[in-house]
């Protein structure tokens, strides 16, 4: 009786602490994976970021797009998951520099200002075609010389970048989605939200990138369908050649004369 009493005992406290041990395992890899997710976003406990998203194109009123929207939510519980707090404001009213607050842009450069202050600072190499009239180049991505096109609800293109000008990494990084849609915003921060592990292993806790990638079918599938174009860091990081600025310049003496296309191209 004695004997089976001291291995029932010892048999419970093995059970004790190998649960012990099992919960202090699980605790330190959540919390190691929670550090470096904070550490790659830039959102330690209790710190403050910004939302800064952009107005409805498809309206002359102040009013933000639906998708937009659906964006700001799924980066708002990744903010949420990482013990942070958020302010939502609207793009004309970020009057400020970058690298104090993580920052999260949402919006091309037609319906966010501060989108394009990033693309002509943080993105040289980049440029999006800013005319309004309908027409085969509309919104269209020019990426180290190649031109992405957009056909609306078929194959459309957004760029998802983490930038931080390389400075120190104490300096809070800038999170762009620069779509040429309102549903690739929400494409991208979704895929950002759903592969940020993979994207920390790739380019570590402090690298910059700046991808391509292309939403299909979302007049059927929203923002579900997104593949990976490819990685544009370098080009579009780097300034465009001579004869891109040159042919900017043209395009734009000529929309000073009265026509109506443009593209906003960012200057070295």
């Amino acid at each position: 009786m004695t004997d089976n009493l001291r291995e029932i005992v010892l048999g419970v406290l093995a059970a004790g602490v190998t649960a012990a041990l099992g919960w202090f395992a699980r605790t330190y890899l959540w919390q190691r994976r929670l550090r470096r997710k904070q550490g790659f976003f830039g959102l330690p406990h209790h710190s403050e970021c910004l939302l800064v998203v952009g107005r409805d194109a498809a309206t002359t009123e102040w009013a933000v797009a639906r998708n937009d929207v659906f964006a700001l939510l799924e980066l708002s519980a990744l903010i949420k998951d990482c013990g942070a707090n958020a302010d939502v404001i609207p793009h004309d009213m970020t009057q400020q520099g970058f690298g104090e607050r993580t920052e999260f842009c949402i919006g091309g450069p037609v319906s966010n200002r501060r989108t394009a202050a990033h693309l002509q600072s943080l993105l040289p190499g980049v440029a999006v075609n800013t005319d309004a009239s309908p027409g085969p180049d509309r919104a269209a991505f020019t990426i180290g010389g190649e031109r992405h096109l957009m056909e609306k609800g078929v194959s459309e293109h957004v760029l998802l970048a983490r930038l931080t000008a390389g400075q120190r990494e104490e300096v809070r990084p800038v999170f762009l989605c620069c779509g040429q849609s309102a549903v690739t915003n929400q494409a991208a921060a979704r895929y950002l939200a759903r592969h940020h592990t993979r994207l920390l292993r790739k380019y570590g806790a402090s690298g910059d990138f700046c991808l391509l990638l292309k939403v299909v079918n979302s007049q059927a599938y929203g923002p579900d369908v997104v593949e990976l174009v490819s990685d544009v860091t370098r080009a579009a990081t780097a300034p465009p050649p001579p004869s891109a600025s040159t042919s900017a310049s043209s395009s734009a003496s000529s929309s000073d004369t009265g026509g109506r296309r443009g593209s906003h191209r960012a200057t070295s």
